[in-house]
């Protein structure tokens, strides 16, 4: 028998836990721990909460949770309740899935002002990860600066723009909706320091803010390239270019009902977060750029005027004790996945933060592959009723998905009208509502 240790339940964790099943049937035993008492990592709190399609997802990894050689381990912190050595000593390997759920610095002047955000925190907040539920940003200033040209911009604009009537079947947790009917911001300003052709954007995200009921989206058509060069870029980047030349178009008349404006600000450089306490301001240099595409500053600068700052330029893998980590690269060290005698990674924790959530599924499958040629029939140790027994030893509350599953019935009648579910925010919340 081999007993396999995943450490982190989301995506990359159940992939991993289902290459384990497949490659060896019922001669494994897999544990997948999580910090939280609630599986499924980011496509719980960093999925858009409108973006209920991509969450389903989540069924397909219940199927694995739910058979008899796979287990949840929730409300477990690894490095605390119990070290990455002792899982060595207890389990033919150790799987590091953890993702990449901290935010990389901006590197920018002001940075640690109120009211400027990263957006691991930002999109926590209002996906109601316990870690950033009580963040309270101000929305009461009329001006938003989203630093960065990925999805992850376009979610928090997106998010930031829309009426409650237009969060109708999401499952944005109260706190956040509550704020957002508040909010007093107009203009959302989305900063990149290159130009259209570089952008991080897909063509169905980029869509989506074409079709929001108080907001339009704008782009100078003088940032567009010539309409020819659009040819060398690849079909989805081009559909992406194509709806910021649509953005361009748009006339004023059409714009003249929309009281929230989303505009792209497309060669420009944040130098320094401006405020006295709180942000105020965003100093931008110009830039230009390079026959390859990399952008330098032209030396002209101006400032834009802003209540709020997110940056959303990119995550990085939490370090743990005793484990190498590539600081430059946000991730563990490793070679193909293997970090060390019987210690692996997956995913961003292996990659750094890139690709979507299906890349995570050949990811797992691979390090598997290696995990097999590592370990063959296993080392005779004692996986599960070892951690067991050195949990109990403890006194750790452990949380397993039939726990998590009367978890997610009592978020489901707590819904609002027309949510799927109202997600409890606080820890404390979920293990009180097991004895419900």
């Amino acid at each position: 028998m081999r007993h396999i240790a995943i450490i982190g339940s989301g995506p990359a964790g159940y992939y991993t836990a289902e290459a384990a099943q497949k490659q060896w049937g019922e001669d494994v035993r897999v544990d997948i721990f999580d910090m939280l008492p609630v599986p499924y990592g980011l496509i719980r709190t960093g999925v858009a909460p409108d973006h209920q399609s991509i969450k389903g997802v989540s069924r397909r990894y219940e199927g694995t949770a739910l058979s008899d050689n796979v287990r949840f381990v929730g409300n477990v912190t690894i490095g605390e309740d119990v070290t990455i050595a002792e899982l060595q000593q207890l389990y033919d390997a150790v799987v590091l899935a953890t993702g990449a759920p901290n935010d990389k610095p901006a590197g920018i002047p002001g940075e640690g002002l109120d009211n400027v955000f990263g957006s691991a925190a930002f999109v926590g907040w209002y996906n109601g990860h316990p870690q950033f539920a009580k963040l309270n940003p101000d929305l009461s200033g009329r001006t938003a600066v989203i630093v960065g040209n990925g999805n992850v911009a376009l979610d928090v604009a997106r998010i930031l723009s829309k009426t409650a009537a237009e969060f109708h079947g999401s499952d944005i947790v109260a706190h956040a909706l509550h704020a957002l009917e508040k909010s007093r911001i107009s203009r959302i300003v989305i900063l990149g320091r290159r130009g259209p052709h570089q952008i991080a954007m897909t063509p169905k995200e980029l869509g989506e803010l074409a079709h929001l009921a108080r907001a339009c989206p704008r782009v100078d058509p003088a940032d567009l390239p010539a309409e020819d060069e659009d040819l060398f870029l690849e079909p989805g980047q081009r559909k992406s270019v194509g709806h910021l030349r649509g953005f361009a178009a748009i006339p004023e008349e059409f714009r003249a009902d929309k009281p929230v404006e989303i505009e792209f600000d497309f060669f420009a450089s944040p130098k320094a977060i401006q405020g006295d306490g709180q942000v105020t301001g965003i100093e931008i240099e110009r830039t230009t750029l390079d026959a390859n595409g990399r952008a330098s500053g032209t030396g002209e600068t101006y400032v834009i005027p802003a209540s709020l700052v997110v940056t959303c330029i990119g995550y990085k893998t939490s370090p743990i004790p005793g484990v190498p980590f590539e600081e430059s690269a946000g991730r563990f060290a490793n070679d193909e996945g293997r970090i060390l005698p019987g210690l692996y990674c997956v995913g961003w924790a292996r990659r750094g933060p890139s690709g979507t959530i299906g890349t995570n599924r050949p990811d797992g499958f691979a390090v598997v592959d290696l995990i097999a040629g590592d370990i063959g029939q296993g080392g005779g140790k004692q996986g599960r009723p070892g951690f067991d027994a050195l949990a109990q030893a403890r006194g750790l509350d452990i949380v397993t998905f039939r726990d998590w599953k009367k978890i997610e019935a009592v978020e489901e009648q707590r819904a609002r009208e027309g949510a799927p579910r109202e997600k409890f925010v606080h820890v404390d919340d979920m293990i009180r509502a097991l004895g419900e």
